[in-house]
């Protein structure tokens, strides 16, 4: 559990590095909508185990605000073949970071564990290139049978 408040730390910290390093505001545009997608090796703690993450998400701008909501979609191709479904929050609190809260339910391919809450913590700090944007993300998970952290990056598409 140390290891997860080190990674969520480090990349806060770096990221208001980048952020101090900009001498005037700069203006960020919001998209009315967005799709998204993040590819991270995930840590499985109870486990101890790596293994591939692929999380999809489309996201909507409420008013162009610093709030979004949508749907997400998170595969951890492990031998239980875990899926999670979500509703997303996001906030974005300062200019290219955003932090994402899902709640949802997991559940395994072969439906043995059957179906059960999840909640997933996300945070991304995007570098822009026209309607493309990506840059690292961080997440914490927590679902009934493991918990899992993963350090991937982010690609998303505005629209």
């Amino acid at each position: 559990m140390r290891i997860t408040y080190i990674l969520f730390l480090g990349l806060l910290f770096s990221t208001k590095l980048l952020n101090a390093q900009h001498t005037e505001e700069s203006e960020h545009s919001h998209h009315k909508n967005e799709i998204g997608i993040a590819n991270s090796p995930v840590f499985l703690l109870k486990e101890k185990e790596f293994a591939y993450g692929l999380h999809l998400h489309f996201i909507r701008n409420i008013h162009h605000s610093k709030f979004g909501i949508g749907l997400g979609y998170e595969r951890i191709f492990d031998e239980h073949k875990h899926n999670t479904i979500g509703i997303v929050g996001s906030y974005n609190p300062i200019d290219r970071v955003f932090v994402n809260i899902s709640p949802g339910v997991s559940f395994e391919d072969s439906g043995h564990s059957g179906v059960h809450f999840a909640f997933h913590l996300e945070t991304t700090y995007d570098f822009e290139f026209k309607n493309f944007h990506l840059g690292p993300a961080l997440e914490f998970a927590y679902g009934k049978e493991d918990y899992h952290i993963s350090i991937g990056l982010h690609i998303g598409f505005g629209f």
